[in-house]
């Protein structure tokens, strides 16, 4: 039995629901604790119950120490500085014997029991970004994903969660200050000053924009990735979809425009997910008519900003790597601008043509 929790409101039910079919389709047996973080997600998620999943409202969930801090962090942040929290919460209350935490926008397609099998004798799993290095963000964001994360119901597994729990407590804000940035940087020197910690070895673990130009992909008929650099051939385990973002007038962002996508990446994990997350999204309108299951919550904005965004994710590009601005595609606003025009068959999305 593989032990999962996740947490989202009302605006990543889609996403969450995606996730928890992925999940059905490809583990043999698993289990998802969900931590509804507001009202209309707890009740939805009560009132239409799924087999393997549990829903945990935050009346159940928030310990003290998180109310005391939560006037002052942001929805994100507030997010972040609860992921810990919920892992220890699902050791603790259902006495599981480990427990992976999981972004609600990931999406599996092959069973992720190979990466917790990674593990062996360590207590906790954690991925790293795998940035190339046109799109390094280490220095920022931190070498190692809050994506993927199991931690073990033993003493060095609590051990970490302990010491990370506390210091999300005592700072995680959405600024890098100090060597911090949210929950996520903490994670950089766990190599070091833990014993118990393993970095996920398998490339089919972590599939992101930010890491997709280190890859091409086949079918044969299994969803495979080949490492450019080594040759060799992985499962796709996991996608994670970071970045997607849905509009009122009738639009979505595939990912922010400092990664390049092609074509063919779009049609073989972008327009399914989008398709996905819309019919689940009709689904749940039809159950439940207020709810925005989408998130869509502003209008497109303009492409002069996207642009400026462009630029400015090139130039901090530039300044760290400065062989990147030799490669000249990253030049081509075309292919980093990631809006499309929703239609009634995904397999039609239209790129909006703002050039």
């Amino acid at each position: 039995m593989l032990n999962f929790c996740t947490l989202f409101n009302t605006n990543y039910l889609s996403r969450g629901m995606a996730l928890y079919q992925s999940l059905e389709k490809v583990c043999p047996s698993f289990h998802l604790y969900v931590f509804a973080f507001d009202d209309d997600c707890y009740t939805y998620l009560k009132n239409y119950p799924l087999p393997n999943l549990t829903v945990i409202s935050l009346r159940e969930f928030e310990y003290a120490v998180l109310l005391k801090v939560k006037p002052s962090r942001s929805m994100a942040e507030y997010c972040w500085t609860s992921t810990p929290f919920t892992i220890l919460f699902c050791l603790e209350n259902f006495h599981l014997p480990h427990c992976t935490y999981l972004d609600a926008d990931l999406i599996f397609y092959n069973d992720p029991q190979v990466l917790i099998d990674e593990m062996g004798d360590k207590s906790v799993l954690i991925s790293e970004h795998r940035y190339p290095n046109i799109y390094d963000q280490s220095w920022y964001s931190g070498i190692y994903c809050v994506q993927f994360m199991c931690f073990k119901n033993n003493e060095a597994g609590l051990e970490v969660l302990n010491w990370w729990k506390d210091r999300c407590i005592e700072w995680c804000y959405g600024r890098l200050e100090d060597g911090k940035f949210g929950d996520q940087k903490y994670l950089d020197d766990w190599r070091t000053r833990f014993d118990s910690v393993h970095v996920m070895q398998h490339r089919g673990g972590g599939v992101a924009p930010w890491n997709l130009l280190l890859y091409s992909f086949i079918q044969e008929p299994g969803l495979k990735l080949i490492e450019k650099k080594t040759r060799l051939t992985y499962d796709v385990i996991f996608f994670h979809f970071h970045g997607v973002q849905f509009f009122t007038d009738n639009k979505v962002s595939l990912a922010g425009p400092l990664y390049e996508i092609s074509s063919s990446i779009k049609k073989l994990f972008y327009y399914p997910y989008v398709n996905n997350l819309l019919e689940i999204a009709s689904g749940i309108r039809q159950q439940q008519p207020l709810l925005n299951a989408n998130g869509a919550l502003k209008v497109t904005p303009p492409v002069h900003k996207v642009f400026i965004e462009f630029a400015r994710g090139l130039l901090n590009s530039f300044t760290r790597y400065f062989p990147a601005a030799f490669h000249l595609k990253n030049y081509n606003f075309k292919k980093h601008n990631h809006v499309h025009s929703l239609k009634s068959n995904v397999q039609s999305l239209k790129l909006e043509s703002y050039l």
